[in-house]
């Protein structure tokens, strides 16, 4: 079954608010992000992040890099193609369901009641 250009798609896997605040944050840019820095970006424990990231990775939209800096391990972050493109998707079905609430609750011109 196709979708009709433009209407977006809900994803499931993005929609809860977590998942969401990863994929906007990681979708400013194709550089890696550390996971400390979107730990504390997005405001959740390490635990929060880790099972979440881990949700993603496996949907296919998140790449992991692990390294270490002098001898610290570091975990790094960034969307995948697909992942860029389920985020798209995704905001662009959330902004039509925005604006066609927006038209069903506006009031209509002549309405006595606006």
């Amino acid at each position: 079954m196709t979708r009709p250009e433009g209407r977006g798609r809900l994803d499931e896997i993005i929609h809860p608010v977590t998942r969401l605040s990863i994929c906007g944050l990681l979708a400013a840019g194709p550089q890696w992000v550390e996971f400390s820095v979107v730990r504390d970006t997005v405001g959740v424990s390490d635990s929060v992040l880790s099972k979440q990231s881990r949700i993603l990775e496996d949907a296919g939209y998140l790449e992991v890099r692990k390294g270490a800096i002098g001898r610290r391990p570091r975990t790094w972050f960034r969307l995948t193609p697909e992942g860029r493109t389920a985020f798209t998707e995704h905001l662009t079905w959330l902004q039509n369901a925005a604006q066609l609430t927006a038209r069903q609750t506006a009031p209509a011109d002549g309405d006595p009641e606006s």
